[in-house]
């Protein structure tokens, strides 16, 4: 009898732990980190550095044969046009693969180069088209960690490196949507009214001041853990999705001060969200006149549920979605959105249905 008294609650604990991980995992188990290991480390470093000698090399090469090469390689003899290189992040099968097909293939395929990062513990269906063989050596990823910004960075020093005419360079996600056609984005970015003083063209990269919870994203790691490269005033937020410049992408690459601060692990994981501050932070700091503060990918907050945005469904998809998405909601001088997110697989079928006659045709 006393056995039955001992496995009855016993049986009780096996039972009950899992129902209590059901309706309060965040509380009672909370989330625990990826670390970033030290081989992980020196793998992505050693591949920073070939993209920085890479590029050291080109800049030489040119200078060298006394071609005229502003940021962006535009003028030289062998005339050649700047490329956008796409940098898609994901975790799952590309959904939208069909649509990215027909927004590449109505372009000049010598225009842009695109570069693939999955989570190598996700299995990953393998694209097609354009996207066929076209993944990087990744690394795992995961949400409110700084695998997000190891990941980024990998995708930026292997665009670097594979291609000096990659000029912009165009962080997606597997549930972002093309809301133009590629020709009509091409154009908006290397529109020369757009150059400034500098003859340089600007990265499109969220940059916020005020955010209800900024201080406590900013203790995420403990209190003044950010002191003293990053004051509380330099701190900033902004959409981790960006289309910045190759100047820009180099000076993400070169950085080690800021990254030994935003790698720490965060001890509060409900405000940590390191990919929506180590990029704005970081080049607010190092060129804030060369950043337009604001991102070219339409997002949806207003209904937000444990920090992910409003996912658009089947019933949702129309035309007048298109082109509510497409209008800017911000007073700063952009004209319109590029890229929207997030939208549920199932809503390919009706993007398909509207890709030439209202989502492409510019």
């Amino acid at each position: 009898m006393f056995k039955y008294y001992i496995l009855i609650p016993s049986l009780t604990l096996v039972i009950t732990i899992p129902i209590i991980y059901f309706f309060f995992p965040p509380s009672i188990f909370p989330q625990r980190q990826i670390p970033i290991s030290l081989p992980d480390e020196l793998d992505d470093l050693s591949l920073f550095h070939k993209a920085i000698a890479a590029d050291s090399t080109f800049l030489k090469k040119t200078t060298h044969n006394k071609h005229p090469s502003n940021k962006f390689r535009l003028g030289s003899t062998t005339l050649r046009r700047p490329k956008i290189a796409f940098l898609f992040l994901t975790n799952s099968d590309l959904h939208f693969q069909l649509l990215w097909n027909k927004f590449f293939n109505s372009s000049d395929p010598h225009l842009y180069n695109i570069y693939i990062h999955a989570d190598p513990s996700v299995r990953i269906t393998p694209p097609v088209g354009v996207f066929a063989d076209r993944f990087i050596h990744s690394k795992r990823t995961q949400r409110s960690s700084p695998t997000l910004i190891s990941a980024t960075r990998r995708l930026l020093a292997h665009a670097l490196l594979d291609d000096p005419d990659n000029a912009y360079f165009g962080l997606v996600s597997q549930h972002c949507i093309p809301l133009h056609s590629f020709n009509y984005f091409y154009s908006f970015l290397l529109d020369t009214q757009k150059l400034s003083r500098k003859m340089e063209f600007p990265s499109y990269i969220e940059i916020l001041n005020e955010s209800p919870s900024l201080l406590d994203r900013y203790n995420a790691r403990g209190e003044n853990v950010m002191e003293p490269e990053v004051s509380f005033e330099k701190f900033k937020v902004g959409s981790q999705f960006f289309v910045i410049t190759r100047k820009h992408s180099l000076m993400v690459i070169k950085d080690s001060k800021l990254w030994r601060k935003f790698k720490k692990p965060c001890l509060k994981i409900e405000s940590c969200y390191p990919e929506e501050h180590y990029f704005p932070t970081l080049l607010s700091m190092e060129d804030p006149d060369g950043c337009t503060r604001y991102t070219l990918t339409r997002v949806n907050w207003t209904d937000s549920v444990d920090g992910h945005p409003h996912t658009y469904h089947p019933p949702e998809v129309s035309p007048e979605l298109i082109y509510k998405l497409r209008k800017s909601n911000s007073t700063n001088s952009m004209s319109s959105y590029m890229f929207a997110r997030k939208f549920s697989p199932d809503c390919l079928e009706p993007l398909m249905e509207m890709a030439d006659s209202i989502i492409f045709k510019d």
